[in-house]
């Protein structure tokens, strides 16, 4: 079950939504984990197992930290002994037959090749649970003695799938306590149908462009095909991403949580730094708090700075995906930011803006290229093709440019901060009025849009 699905829409959400707000308040968490295991199995019931097992795992771990306040060494392997589970969990549903395929590749060996189909959301659920006794170890959460609340934030249903990811420390207090008043339901309504929008009217109505890229043989591909399929795939995930990340916080809202934003229109960014800082940020954050500060961050030497920079980036590169292409695109990144950092940072904020965006973007395109293109020699004619290895262009090229023209224009400003400035200078008179009238007019274009259409990819199941 997806947010943009119409049996999410239309059955399950209503519903949970009415019997949550007619629930005692002493039985909502309660609920939400019930309601939460219901839409986490929809798909592959056999998969609750993994969210019973990872609830009990985690919350007897964060036990054994706090009875072993006093013994440092004690407290210290009941960490990594949750860490290992949650990463061989990982591993074991999300590499292990990338793992086996390349082993047999290299060494001739006949591992078997499993074919378990991955749980959706995995990665994000793992990294969220696992920040738990780590964070109880720190002293920067409070343990959690009750295992409904503590599975309640496991298995919470609006960030499961696509994040953000949650950190316990950030939720807390608002399990025991949140607020729910009518203001921030209607909010949630409001944020939920936005990310809605991006998802149903915006990305998959330009994703089609890149499909249809992606699935050009090589010797046809142009110049001008190549990077018209990077821009429609760069689009396509932004607005995906970010609108599951949108109805995630509206969801959240309704409910009476409040997460953390996970984008700030990353493509108006002049620097890779830059825009690392408006993408995916709860990643980026996880990243910094539990790998690069305990590796001494910046504070090191340059060699071991590098060194650090290097294992986040090739650690967040496979948390993508498991395949070649995940571990290129992190080493790619990696390098662009040592680079910025190391040698030409300085020079490039003397440029005039217009060339520092028109640098990312070009950097940010072929990135996704990187992340997108799975297969080694289809990536390598792919990029080659952009730098002028094919024809310019060709009759085709120039007719999908006029057709998508005014989508990718709409798209353009969709990915700036105009809309939003321009729609908060409106009187707040003026707001009451036309936001119902915007929220009905995007549930039914969105409604509509996925009654007529088949096309509804959901890309983040590899995560």
């Amino acid at each position: 079950m997806v947010f943009s699905g119409l049996p999410f829409l239309f059955f399950y959400l209503p519903a949970v939504l009415l019997i949550y707000k007619l629930s005692p308040l002493k039985l909502r968490n309660l609920f939400l984990l019930i309601a939460s295991l219901f839409f986490y199995g929809w798909g592959e019931p056999v998969y609750i197992v993994i969210m019973f097992l990872s609830t009990f795992v985690d919350y007897t771990h964060g036990m054994l930290v706090e009875k072993w306040r006093a013994d440092d060494r004690k407290a210290r392997m009941a960490v990594a002994s949750s860490v290992f589970f949650n990463l061989l969990i990982l591993v074991f549903f999300k590499y292990y037959d990338f793992l086996a395929g390349s082993i047999n590749a290299i060494t001739g060996l006949h591992l078997p090749i499993l074919g378990i189909p991955l749980p959706i959301g995995i990665s994000f659920c793992t990294f969220q649970t696992m920040s738990y006794t780590i964070d109880v170890y720190r002293q920067d959460a409070p343990v959690q003695r009750n295992i409904i609340t503590f599975g309640t934030f496991v298995t919470l249903f609006p960030q499961l799938i696509a994040g953000p990811i949650i950190q316990y420390k950030s939720v807390a207090e608002q399990l025991k306590h949140r607020e729910e008043g009518l203001g921030k339901f209607v909010s949630g309504v409001e944020r939920f149908t936005v990310g809605l929008a991006k998802k149903v009217l915006l990305a998959n109505a330009i994703g089609k462009l890149w499909d249809l890229y992606l699935a050009t043989p090589s010797e046809e591909l142009t110049v001008l095909g190549a990077w018209l399929g990077l821009v429609a795939y760069a689009f396509q995930i932004y607005f995906d991403f970010s609108g599951y990340s949108d109805m995630a916080v509206g969801l959240g809202r309704m409910l009476g949580f409040e997460f953390i934003e996970n984008f700030n229109y990353p493509y108006i960014s002049r620097s890779i730094v830059e825009f690392w800082k408006r993408w995916h940020i709860s990643l980026t954050n996880w990243f910094r708090e539990y790998v690069y500060f305990p590796l001494g961050g910046n504070r090191v030497s340059k060699g071991k700075w590098v060194r650090n920079i290097l294992i986040v980036w090739v650690l967040t590169g496979i948390w993508h995906g498991a395949g070649w292409n995940f571990l290129f695109w992190g080493l790619y990144y990696a390098l662009f930011m040592l680079g910025e950092r190391l040698l030409w940072g300085k020079g490039l904020q003397k440029l005039p803006r217009a060339i520092q965006h028109l640098y990312t973007m070009v950097v940010v395109l072929i990135g996704w290229a990187l992340f997108a293109v799975e297969e080694t020699g289809h990536l390598v004619r792919y990029l080659s093709t952009c730098f002028g290895s094919g024809a310019l262009f060709n009759a085709n090229n120039l007719y999908q440019l006029r057709s998508y023209l005014p989508l990718l224009v709409i798209l353009v400003f969709a990915s700036l901060p105009v809309g939003k400035k321009l729609y908060g200078r409106l009187s707040e008179n003026t707001r009451a009025l036309l936001s119902p009238v915007l929220v009905l007019a995007g549930l039914v274009l969105c409604t509509a849009s996925l009654v007529d259409a088949s096309y509804n990819p959901f890309l983040y199941f590899r995560f």
